[in-house]
């Protein structure tokens, strides 16, 4: 089996170094269908240009699927291995692609657990945050507290609502736990003035 360059066969099978060898037919490298499902002679293709990021990870999937259950054969010579083993560009580029998608879907999976405050200001009032069931565009069962959420390493935050119930994130599954949801995690902090149990929160 073939995909992104990378040549696999069963585990009972005698398998060969990861030096790169040249494979023909069925050896063929098909990363292009494990997406677009067309397995057609015209579909079972090494190009994997124009597929976006979501597309990518589905390709990276299928590879990481079939690198757990069969024995690292070669590298294909062509699209994204040369003569010598070495890398293409094209391979460079599916790899930043999946490194994009990565991005995203990290930054959903934070959004998730750390959904944005709703927020507004006004000259008499000041500014005021505060959380509900869909602040920040994410429905949920709990409305959590404002907190303000540091990227590590950096002195930059923004208000975002945190669990104050149950186990921590990462940890659901867990039966001992403080009950505190994510109020400990050590990213978030409170707003000085602001209860820190309260839904809303009014800085001047």
């Amino acid at each position: 089996m073939c995909s992104a360059g990378t040549s696999t066969t069963g585990r009972g099978e005698p398998t060969a170094s990861s030096q790169p060898r040249r494979v023909s037919p069925p050896g063929k490298d098909a990363s292009r269908a494990f997406v677009t499902g067309d397995f057609s002679e015209a579909g079972l293709v090494a190009d994997l240009s124009g597929l976006s990021p979501s597309e990518m990870l589905a390709v990276r999937a299928w590879l990481a699927f079939y690198s757990q259950r069969y024995g690292l054969v070669g590298k294909l010579v062509g699209r994204f291995y040369d003569e010598n083993g070495t890398p293409t560009e094209a391979l460079k580029q599916a790899k930043a692609v999946i490194e994009e998608g990565l991005k995203f879907k990290g930054q959903n999976g934070e959004k998730k657990q750390f959904p944005p405050c709703n927020s507004e200001w006004s000259s008499t009032r000041g500014s005021r945050f505060w959380c509900s069931k869909q602040s920040g565009g994410v429905n949920r069962d709990w409305i959590g507290v404002p907190r303000k959420l540091y990227k590590p390493g950096s002195s930059d935050s923004h208000c975002v609502c945190v669990r104050t119930t149950g186990p921590p994130s990462g940890h659901l599954d867990s039966t001992e736990h403080s009950d505190r949801g994510d109020l400990d995690n050590p990213n978030v902090q409170e707003y000085n003035g602001c209860h820190p149990l309260a839904d809303s929160c009014v800085l001047d």
